[in-house]
Order: C-alpha cells, then structure tokens, then sequence
C-alpha cells in the first residue's frame, strides 16, 4: 500500500471516528478511544476511561505492521483498574494475532476496535477479582464473628452447667 492507500485509510477512519482522530504528521496520528465499562453500583457519573492508540505507517504498510504505542490522555483521571503504563504490553500483546492476520490489508480499524475490547474486558476481569477479594473477606469476617460468638455461647454455656450445678 502506497501512500495514496494510507491516507485513503486515515480519510476512512476520519469518517468513522471523526471526534478521535488527531494528526501528528502524514504518516503518524492518534486515536483517542473510550472504554465502554460499567460504573461501580452506586456510581451515578462514573469517568469513562480513555486510552490513545498512537499509530505510525512504515513506508510498506501494510505489508508490514503499523507501529504502536498505547498511552494516556495526560488529563485523564487515573483509573483503579487500569494503568496504561504497567497495562501497556498486555495491550499490545493483544493485538499481535490481529496484526499477522491482517498484513497486506488496511488493518487499524480492527486494532482499535481489538484493543477498546482488551482494555475493557481488562477492566471487567479486575473489578470482578476485586468483588470476589471483598465478598471472600466478608465471608472469612462472617465465618469468623459465628465462631466466636459460637465460643461465647460455650462459654455461656459453661456458666449455665456451673449455675445448675451450686
């Protein structure tokens, strides 16, 4: 693909991410992608978080992969379960199968999509590990106060058994 096809391809992901997309130069821009992840409950206005996905065509692209780089929006507010910079080479990773099945076709259409799935699905997996950490802890808490309310009630037991025998 030639140049002509490479900006043909950026001139179609304008149109399908019209508000996203920023230039860096001819061969270089940046998609701005939000994730789609449920709020905590009780949540009201959750702050959807945002990654970048920062391309660059080599001249052969795309016979060869595009080059990526995933970072944060520099105002993003951090978020508790994602963190772009220890995140990053997962996230990249993840992309690896789409790229080889994609070389010699316009492919960033499909990255983006791949790593807004990635990124969320991150979120999800973690959030639900979390939940499982917290009701695991009540549970230990729960099983914890019954058995020592069950000593008390030995204890008050005993103390019954000492009455009756006096």
């Amino acid at each position: 693909m030639g140049v002509d096809e490479q900006k043909e391809e950026r001139e179609v992901l304008e149109s399908i991410f019209p508000d996203e997309i920023t230039d860096i130069s001819d061969a270089s821009y940046r998609v701005s992608i939000t994730l789609d992840v449920p709020g905590e409950p009780g949540d009201e206005d959750p702050d959807r978080p945002a990654i970048l996905l920062n391309v660059t065509y080599p001249d052969s692209y795309p016979e060869v992969a595009p080059h990526l780089d995933i970072t944060s929006p520099s105002n993003a507010p951090k978020h508790p379960f994602l963190d772009v910079g220890s995140d990053k080479a997962r996230l990249l990773e993840d992309l690896q199968s789409i790229i080889e099945e994609s070389l010699g076709m316009a492919m960033i259409f499909t990255l983006v999509t791949t790593l807004k799935e990635s990124a969320e699905q991150l979120i999800i997996d973690r959030r639900k590990a979390k939940q499982t950490e917290r009701e695991e802890e009540l549970w230990e808490r729960g099983l914890a106060k019954e058995t020592d309310d069950d000593a008390e009630g030995d204890d008050s037991l005993e103390a019954v058994k000492a009455l009756k025998v006096s």
